[in-house]
């Protein structure tokens, strides 16, 4: 079977967190500020804060942001339920923004449209989640100038999107946000096994989130009540959690962003040619603005060209070894959003694609023999 994503773990890799094994520090060493600087280095950010998953790095994120209890948080229903679960782990309410058709990421005009309806009903949102969907940046400065006039907050979602670029620049440098998160989890661009990170140009909210994720608990006399007892001396300054990320997936996502750029780079190349491969056949992929991070390929079906269903095409590419997925089952239609009162039909552009969405095979280490394989079983699938 053919995973529909695959980390890539290197000799490089492998020796260096054996280093960290033989070394003095498991956790709380020099390797997750290494690690940290590097992200921020790569970005152009001038922050970065790891933390041990990218749920953990929303979740201190939005509490940088203030928000909680009465405040809104709006997202993209096409994601994973970690960008919305943030909301309500901090008490706020949850709201969502439908796709454009195209590019399937946030629509900044159904973001307009529904700001000035919230205006009016005294009901808008703290913070906005816009999620860049496979790899592929939203578009920020459209956001960003609501934003500017509506007075919410933005934190990036680019779980997908570490390598990619917007108008030119790497996302993750917070040009059109307050902070940025990314994953990464094993199928992502590159991996700490598992682990997230935010990014800010905020020392404030740097230092906030930093202090989230260890319990709230501070060494620096600045942030203290009282000059420290002694050299052992600390302070819980505030409730945070225990979201720390260990020296060894620190070291691991040291050793594997040396290859960032080329791992990047081969996706593209597989993704022309999938686009290759696939001409011709009745379906449709993403629109990709400015350099995405090709975190995932995913194709939707022209299902009224197409004699079977979305469904028995998605069974017949894994009866022939194709391990496809499918990302996103839209989060307004999971039980425990529809018990807060959402319902199918809330957001039609989202729900339209989940009828028609494939996520096909997308890792560096994909062979031309691989890529011929896919592209034999989508087509007999389909045709079949």
């Amino acid at each position: 079977m053919i995973p529909y994503g695959r980390q890539d773990i290197t000799q490089d890799d492998i020796d260096a967190v054996v280093a960290v094994l033989r070394s003095n520090f498991l956790t709380q060493g020099p390797q997750v500020p290494r690690f940290e600087a590097k992200l921020a280095a790569y970005c152009g950010g001038a922050y970065a804060v790891a933390v041990n998953s990218a749920t953990s790095a929303l979740h201190v994120a939005c509490l940088a942001l203030g928000l909680g209890e009465g405040d809104w948080l709006w997202t993209t229903p096409n994601t994973f339920v970690a960008s919305a679960n943030c909301a309500l782990y901090c008490g706020a309410q949850v709201d969502f923004v439908d796709i454009d058709p195209h590019s399937w990421n946030m629509c900044p005009q159904a973001l307009a449209k529904k700001l000035a309806v919230a205006e009016k009903a005294g009901r808008l949102p703290r913070i906005v989640v816009p999620v860049h969907l496979c790899g592929t940046s939203c578009d920020m400065l459209a956001i960003h100038e609501l934003g500017q006039r509506y007075g919410f907050k933005i934190i990036e979602d680019a779980s997908h999107a570490i390598g990619a670029r917007y108008r030119g620049e790497p996302v993750g440098n917070c040009r059109h946000s307050d902070i940025t998160v990314f994953s990464f989890h094993p199928v992502k661009i590159v991996t700490t096994a598992e682990g997230g990170a935010t990014l800010t140009n905020r020392a404030d909210l740097a230092e906030k989130m930093a202090l989230l994720r260890s319990h709230g608990i501070t060494r620096d006399p600045r942030l203290m009540s009282k000059a420290p007892d002694g050299p052992w001396y600390y302070e819980q300054v505030g409730l945070g959690f225990n979201y720390r990320m260990t020296e060894l997936h620190a070291v691991l996502g040291v050793s594997q962003m040396d290859r960032l750029d080329e791992y990047v780079s081969r996706r593209h190349e597989i993704a022309t040619r999938y686009d290759e491969l696939l001409a011709g056949l009745p379906l449709r992929i993403q629109q990709r603005a400015d350099y995405s991070a090709l975190h995932l390929y995913v194709i939707r079906l022209n299902l009224e060209e197409i004699k079977k269903s979305h469904r028995e095409v998605f069974v017949a590419l894994r009866e022939r070894g194709v391990g496809v997925n499918l990302h996103y089952i839209p989060v307004h239609t999971q039980p425990y959003y529809r018990a807060m009162g959402f319902a199918e039909g809330d957001f039609p552009e989202a729900e339209r694609y989940y009828s028609e969405a494939i996520s096909l095979p997308m890792y560096p280490g994909l062979t031309e023999a691989d890529l011929l394989k896919v592209a034999g079983a989508l087509k007999e699938a389909i045709q079949g």
